[in-house]
């Protein structure tokens, strides 16, 4: 742990405890060096300096939430998450109240350093629809507040005018179940007047340049600022840095997340018209000094519309002043100041009461109605310490603020710690530290204090004036050590003090007050009549606001001085009851300008504070103490004597513990009822292992529970399936029954099916039928034919189908043949014709004939150019069809010679070479024959009328059948051939005969035989 914290430390010291040298310089030179590499966070212990950079920094996203979610306090680099973190679960680890306390100058990031803080609640704490609803109320808060109660000033452009403290009620699983707000001392003055330089409550304007067409025009106001004297007096109504008409925006959406209806939000923005209707409202002097209203009429009937009051009575009223003498009554015309006193300060009284309803209304919407204990996180976010050049009496009341604040921090830290150590009997080295209860007291001492003698001066009859009050001051402080007048000054201070101020020596410094309207402002009266008239308002807010107000109490109300006093007081109650936690913002120069780091008003800041008294105390104290018995009871399991129960003196058993863990002697304190430590380290060296036990202990814990559990479950799981099974096997048996009878009555039905098959359909075999139909039918689907020529594998249909079966054969072999035909070609078609006609003639007649069926038809066995040319030119005339080289066989000697055989469209021609050695006209061609065995011998029966003539032609051709089909058509013989078993009987010559004989043999051969004839040995056909 210790070397972890360390290795942290990469850019200055992030605790200035652990400085080296406890000077100014340091402090400074540390918190400058963090400053310059936009580390904006350092620790004093647990207190959080946090200086102002005057830009956006990207440390306030949902990673970085998430990285400080339950870490220690000193495992991360400082940051404002880790503080809100801390608080938080100190909270619900001790179960007590805290509050965070805000504090620095203005523009130092007070509001800012809030609004992280709320962030950070709405994203780690736990998340349901209802508990998002409040946090989204806490959120949304922020922007109307801010709108109804910040302004810019001279050096904030979004500076607090009223102080502010809200509680977040957590309950006891740590969830943000509520919220409540308390509001201290607007600056109503603000209202009507504005310093040069300085600008009204943001609403005025949001609402003037961001409002609608038609709100504007219904609230009777223009899109102009200029306009109206209330938004004028500061010459800067414009500002670059502020987007009013966003921020317009952003107010209406979060009046509608805090649920204001329409009517309340119409009546609030109606309010806030009326101010500024009322601050154009003039007057003038008749003759005898009376006051009239000067030519602005309207502006008074806005107001009147506006407020829901009668405008003859209001005018009365800001003209008239009501006396009562005894029973009667008498009006008193006003003077101009009186005039423009009551018109004021009706502007501020509605101003200040519409805010506190406001406020009240936001607490209405994050009440948390259930009566159970709550846990309280406060969050302090008041005014800071003001110096201007001109400071006046709400300047007076803020710095009082922070001194009382002042006041609670020593009580809290410094002098608290002081006598608790004593009351502990622990020694420590006593730190000095300025005790400014002197200051709290010369402005708070009954009868004596600043704020009573300025009551007395409001409430006493006669002549009483600012300068009068001024007098009594300097009767009563003539010789206090923090005051001074002019009068009351040595030479060279009265030099710096006009007549008409004071000066306060406050614990962050010198501060002088101009008392030019003290009286007025603490007195903020506000005649009866116009009470009374707001009391019958029409405008249910206003209506509200002033009926609280009794109007006829003839008591005097408390002056604005005592009422700020009676709730710093009561302010102070509620912290004291709670657990202190710090947040100290810088200003790191007045220019507001980012990078820039004025170590002389750093310094300033540093002394007011306390931050030096704070950090010796830290350093010369311990940093941690616990009473005796939430000590051992939170770290027993650390060691094995006091774990699980110490039965003897808590104090003892602490004493056991500590030396268990390895503390140092110097590391802590036995005091009479606290342990004190004095290292944050050593505290979170022993908490991280804590954390490592409890997990240890978790686990053994949740080891026996477990395998308590799991023993249960078995046995309730062993039973739930012993009773799962029994009803399981139970209805798996029904089950089975059910099939059973179910198969018994199908293989009956089927049987009795069967047996009636060859019957009628009927009740006993019409599903015995159906079923062999569709039996039938899908065996024929998966074993359908594949070519036309497959004759075989049609299944056999049974006896009921044989019909059916035979007329889808039918179809499917049309379908086949249909298939087939679409897709043969022209010259498929064409070959296939000629095959059809050589299947006639000698399908079955002829040995080879299955043989050549394969082999396909050619146009032609010789090209033309293999023809003689000689040749071509004599039978040039007639078209050659077709051509084939062949042997011809001498008629007497039966020699072969080869020949090419041409058949044009009228004759056939016998061709040697170049001579043409026969010639057949297809018309003297009387036959054809052929043998039936396997030869290939053409024999050409040709008519002889003349003995000189050349009988018949014997020739051999290897393309016997595609010869004769080509023959056979283009002469158109096709009965013309013949085939011929055994001889074939020739004629030579007219009147001369001879014959061709066929046989078989194992070789084919061709001669002549010794009887004289052409004797053919074809060889034997192959049986197939």
């Amino acid at each position: 742990m210790e070397g972890a914290l360390t290795a942290r430390d990469r850019v200055g010291i992030q605790d200035f405890v652990l400085l080296d040298e406890t000077t100014d310089a340091a402090f400074l030179s540390n918190l400058k060096k963090r400053f310059s590499n936009d580390l904006i966070y350092t620790y004093i212990g647990t207190l959080l300096v946090s200086v102002n950079p005057y830009k956006e920094l990207d440390i306030y996203n949902k990673k970085q939430m998430d990285i400080y979610m339950g870490v220690n306090f000193f495992e991360l680099p400082p940051h404002i998450y880790a503080l809100a973190d801390n608080a938080y679960h100190t909270m619900l680890t001790e179960f007590n109240n805290h509050f965070i306390l805000i504090s620095g100058e203005s523009g130092a990031g007070k509001t800012e350093a809030s609004k992280k803080i709320l962030q950070y609640y709405a994203v780690s704490c736990p998340s349901t629809t209802l508990l998002n609803t409040v946090r989204d109320k806490m959120l949304m808060s922020n922007p109307v507040l801010e709108a109804f109660g910040n302004a810019k000033t001279l050096k904030n452009d979004n500076s607090s005018r009223f102080g502010k403290y809200m509680d977040i009620q957590f309950n006891s699983e740590g969830d943000a179940v509520g919220g409540h707000i308390l509001n201290y001392l607007l600056e109503k003055s603000r209202v009507v007047h504005q310093n040069h330089g300085e600008r009204n409550f943001h609403i005025f304007y949001q609402l003037v340049v961001g409002a609608s067409d038609d709100l504007l025009h219904q609230l009777g106001l223009e899109r102009d600022c200029q306009h109206y004297t209330y938004l004028t007096q500061g010459e800067c109504a414009i500002v670059s840095s502020i987007n009013d008409n966003n921020d317009w925006k952003t107010v209406k959406n979060a009046l509608q997340v805090i649920e204001f209806d329409e009517i309340d939000t119409n009546h609030l923005f109606g309010i806030v018209a009326s101010v500024l209707h009322l601050g154009n409202i003039q007057f003038e002097c008749d003759s005898k000094g009376h006051v009239l209203l000067s030519n602005n009429n309207a502006e008074l009937r806005w107001v009147s519309n506006l407020l829901g009051v009668d405008a003859h009575t209001l005018q009365e009223g800001l003209t008239f002043r009501k006396l009562e003498a005894k029973k009667d009554q008498v009006l008193s015309p006003f003077t101009i100041d009186h005039a423009i006193y009551a018109r004021d300060a009706l502007a501020k009284a509605i101003y200040g009461q519409t805010f506190t309803w406001l406020v009240n209304k936001i607490n209405e919407s994050m009440e948390n109605k259930d009566p159970s204990r709550k846990m309280i996180i406060g969050l302090l976010d008041i005014y800071g310490f003001e110096v201007f050049y001109v400071n006046s009496f709400e300047q007076f009341c803020i710095n009082y603020c922070n001194e009382k604040l002042q006041q609670l921090f020593i009580q809290l830290t410094l002098k608290a710690e002081q006598e608790e150590y004593e009351a502990e009997n622990i020694e420590w080295e006593p730190v000095q530290f300025f005790n400014n209860k002197i200051i709290c007291d010369l402005i708070e001492e009954r009868h004596r204090g600043i704020i009573s003698i300025l009551d007395e001066e409001c409430l006493r009859p006669g002549d009483a004036t600012d300068l009068t009050f001024l007098e009594r001051l300097e009767e009563k402080m003539g010789n206090h050590p923090h005051f001074v007048t002019h009068k009351l000054a040595d030479k060279m201070t009265r030099k710096t003090l006009e007549r008409g101020d004071f000066r306060l020596l406050h614990y962050a410094g010198e501060v002088t007050y101009c008392v030019v309207g003290f009286l007025d402002k603490n007195n903020d009266l506000l005649y009866r009549n116009i009470k009374d008239l707001m009391c019958h308002s029409k405008n249910a807010i206003v209506r509200e606001c002033f009926s609280t107000m009794d109007p006829d109490s003839r008591k005097r109300p408390e002056t604005v001085a005592t009422q700020f006093k009676s709730s710093l007081l009561k302010l102070t109650e509620i912290l004291v009851a709670k657990e202190a936690w710090y947040i100290r913002c810088l200003k790191s120069n007045e220019s507001k300008q980012s990078g820039q780091f004025d170590e002389a008003l750093i310094r300033h800041q540093v002394k007011y504070l306390g931050l030096m008294e704070h950090l010796r105390v830290r350093r010369a104290g311990f940093a941690y103490r616990r009473k005796y018995e939430i000590f051992l009871k939170r770290y027993k399991p650390l060691c094995p004597a006091t774990w699980p129960h110490w039965r003897g003196e808590p104090a003892d058993g602490v004493e056991i513990l500590v030396q268990h863990l390895g503390y140092l002697p110097h590391e802590y304190k036995m005091g009479r009822t606290k342990i004190f430590i004095r290292h944050p380290r050593t505290l979170y060296a022993t908490e991280d292992a804590y954390e490592k036990c409890k997990h240890e202990l978790a686990t053994r814990l949740q080891a026996k529970y477990k395998g308590y559990k799991a023993k249960g479950e078995f046995r309730k799981q062993k039973e739930a399936a012993t009773k799962i099974e029994t009803c399981w096997r139970g209805v798996q048996a029904r089950k089975e029954k059910e099939r059973r009878a179910w198969a018994v009555k199908v293989i009956k039905q089927f049987i009795k099916g069967y047996m009636t098959r060859g019957q009628a359909k009927c009740t006993d075999n019409s599903e015995y039928l159906a079923f062999v139909r569709q039996n039938y039918l899908n065996r024929l689907k998966d074993n359908l034919p594949k070519t036309v020529l497959d004759k075989t594998t049609w299944q056999s249909p049974p006896h009921v189908l044989k019909e059916t079966s035979e007329m889808l054969r039918k179809i499917h072999y049309r379908l086949m043949v249909r298939k087939y035909v679409r897709g043969i070609t022209p010259q498929r078609k064409a070959q296939l014709q000629l095959k059809l006609i050589t299947s006639s003639i000698f399908k079955g007649k002829k040995d080879s004939y299955p043989q050549s069926v394969a082999q396909p038809f050619e146009n032609t066995r010789i090209n033309e150019q293999d023809i003689n040319a000689r040749v071509l030119q004599m039978i040039r005339n007639e078209h050659i069809k077709y051509s084939v080289p062949v042997i011809k066989y001498d008629r007497n000697g039966c020699k072969p010679r080869p020949r090419q055989l041409i058949l044009t469209q009228t004759a056939a021609y016998v061709l040697e070479e170049a001579k043409i050695k026969q010639r057949v006209l297809y018309t003297s061609l009387k036959g054809i024959s052929v043998s039936n065995l396997s030869d290939s011998i053409i024999v050409f029966h040709i008519t002889c009328e003349d003995p000189k003539q050349k009988g018949d032609l014997v020739i051999q051709c290897d393309y016997l059948y595609e010869f004769l089909t080509k023959l056979s058509v283009i002469a158109n013989k096709q009965n013309a051939i013949k085939v011929v078993q055994g001889s074939i009987k020739i004629e030579i010559q007219a009147g001369k005969e001879s014959a061709v004989d066929f046989t078989t043999g194992q070789e084919p051969m061709v001669y002549k035989a010794k009887n004289g004839h052409l004797m053919v040995v074809a060889s034997r056909a192959r049986t197939r």
